[in-house]
């Protein structure tokens, strides 16, 4: 069964809509932890948008379980994840204009440079995953890069509409994470799953953690947070 890491992105979405204090991702994180997170991630995007610099500091010094740190593959966000040390990284795509993650990295056309930053950090201690679509080019190309990990985009299978449609892209998936498997790759994925359709992703087998961040956040609004941690483990181990 696959452990589950909570993004707290959203956390800071709500405090940097009015540039004030509160509500902090820090203080959340401690109640995710509480409730039976196994692991805390968090974006700290170019534009600052909602994590800054700051929470990933003190979440570094607080947080008990792991710090998965997404970031781009660029040599400011290298820079802070050095001397940051998040017990991994994952190193996903960014457009400045996208109101959250659009699609995987594209390892494949990007080797050079991926394979690069996967050295630096690595090389550092920094276990390194590349958040990806589920096709064979891209696992390939991310074994290539040498990174330890993959984390398979869920936005697909999410979105999809009707019920072959979905079955279609957990076949997907599921192909994907035998694929990754063999090429000595260890398996995440994430992107846009909910309560209401993780337990299809929860039963694929290779898969060791699922990082969930908007559909809890968004149902803590209503419920608290560790109810709506809680429930998301539930539905995890249901499925």
């Amino acid at each position: 069964m696959p452990t589950l890491g909570v993004n707290i992105d959203h956390i800071a979405t709500v405090r940097q809509a009015r540039r004030t204090v509160e509500p902090d991702p820090v203080a959340a994180a401690v109640l995710v932890e509480l409730a039976g997170a196994d692991g805390i991630t968090a974006h700290l995007r170019e534009d600052r948008r909602h994590i800054q610099d700051r929470d990933v500091e003190i979440l570094r010094r607080t947080v008990r379980t792991h710090l998965n740190l997404e970031m781009a593959a660029t040599a400011e966000m290298v820079k802070i994840a050095l001397a940051v040390r998040p017990d991994y990284v994952t190193l996903v795509p960014e457009r400045r204009e996208e109101v959250t993650t659009e699609g995987g990295l594209d390892v494949e056309g990007q080797l050079v440079a991926i394979g690069l930053v996967v050295e630096q950090l690595q090389g550092a201690g920094i276990p390194v995953s590349l958040f990806v679509d589920p096709q064979p080019a891209q696992l390939q190309a991310s074994a290539r890069s040498g990174a330890k990990f993959v984390e398979l985009h869920t936005g697909r299978y999410a979105e999809s509409q009707g019920e072959a449609g979905r079955a279609a892209q957990l076949r997907q998936l599921a192909a994907a994470c035998e694929e990754a498997q063999a090429l000595g790759l260890r398996v995440n994925a994430g992107h846009g799953l909910t309560y209401w359709n993780v337990g299809p992703v929860a039963r694929l087998s290779g898969i060791e953690e699922l990082n969930i961040g908007h559909s809890i956040i968004a149902r803590a609004v209503l419920v608290g947070l560790e109810r709506a941690v809680r429930e998301m483990k539930q539905a995890i181990e249901a499925g």
